[in-house]
């Protein structure tokens, strides 16, 4: 199974982008405004925009993308059945190497919708 960590991995991409956030703060309200409109419900829900988003971070073979859209479908409530269906289009656009990124993409569900710990 893939030991690739994707909540380390959102992090430094959170880290690194804050002082580009700072140096082009237009480029970055753009991107920002044009995501949620991408992303609001709609004719399509949120949810379903989501798995399209993270077919896409798949099939494009970007690890950033998969953990960030996995955390935001566990928050939207998918279910792992659904991802799994979705991925399952994504072996079927996308051959062997998406197959390759749907092993990364379940680990990344695994590991953002497990439940915290219980702190002592």
């Amino acid at each position: 199974m893939s030991t690739f960590d994707h909540v380390g991995l959102m992090q430094d991409i959170n880290a690194q982008l804050g002082p580009f956030r700072k140096s082009q703060p237009e480029a970055m309200r753009g991107f920002s405004a044009m995501a949620q409109g991408a992303l609001a419900d709609g004719a399509l829900s949120a949810k379903h925009k989501e798995l399209i988003a993270l077919a896409i971070g798949v099939t494009q073979r970007c690890s950033g993308c998969i953990g960030f859209h996995a955390k935001a479908l566990v928050r939207l409530g998918a279910t792992r059945a659904e991802v799994e269906e979705m991925l399952a289009v994504c072996v079927y656009m996308g051959g062997g190497p998406a197959l390759m990124y749907v092993a990364e993409a379940l680990k990344a569900w695994d590991v953002l919708s497990a439940p915290e710990p219980a702190s002592c």
